[in-house]
């Protein structure tokens, strides 16, 4: 597991790299398609960094940007969700083995079965494997409607938040919260739960 890990954050490290060089690229699009949409299925690096880069490039497009990365990234998810109704399996119990994942879907059962609504849309925010959500989703057929509800309303806070600031403090800051994304959106989801604790 320990060499796995390594491979992974090696691997991530190097897509990283390898997306802000290539921020300018025609094919831009077709790459930050991909990356959102894989994102919340199979692929282990979020497409926030390649958004900010494009964002602090193009800053008069940040709403575009912002939408499309939402839709294609909920995209993903509903292909997450087919995966694990239908061939969890063959496909989805793979990708949760080759993340480590197993104790994870006992764990998202239960948060499932606390407040489905509102386990999927903080996983979409924040950095807790957005993928291990989409797939559980399915395989425990949670409401199809409060998934995808659920996956636009989080993924759009996230991706909107992720895009106004590239666009307001540019590349600079963009590095920044890119590489403090994790504490920053933890925060902010933690705070969303005890809003919604209290208002309740």
């Amino acid at each position: 597991m320990d060499k796995i890990n390594l491979h992974i954050t090696t691997f991530k490290t190097k897509t990283r790299e390898w997306l802000t060089r290539h921020a300018d690229s025609p094919h831009v699009k077709a790459w930050l398609a991909f990356f959102s949409f894989a994102e919340a299925t199979f692929f282990p690096i979020p497409p926030d960094i390649l958004l900010i880069a494009i964002v602090a490039a193009r800053v008069n497009r940040w709403i575009y940007f912002a939408i499309f990365t939402t839709v294609t990234s909920v995209l993903g998810g509903i292909a997450g969700y087919a995966i694990g109704m239908f061939i969890f399996e063959t496909i989805g119990a793979p990708i949760v083995a080759f993340y480590g994942f197993e104790e994870g879907m006992e764990k998202v059962s239960k948060l499932f079965a606390d407040n489905a609504f509102l386990a999927i849309f903080v996983s979409a925010f924040s950095p807790i494997p957005y993928k291990v959500f989409t797939l559980s989703a399915g395989f425990f057929t949670i409401s199809f409607p409060v998934f995808v509800i659920a996956s636009l309303l989080g993924r759009a806070l996230r991706f909107f938040l992720v895009a106004f600031l590239a666009k307001k403090f540019g590349k600079l800051l963009g590095r920044f919260v890119f590489t403090y994304f994790n504490v920053l959106s933890l925060l902010a989801a933690v705070f969303i739960i005890l809003l919604v604790i209290l208002l309740n």
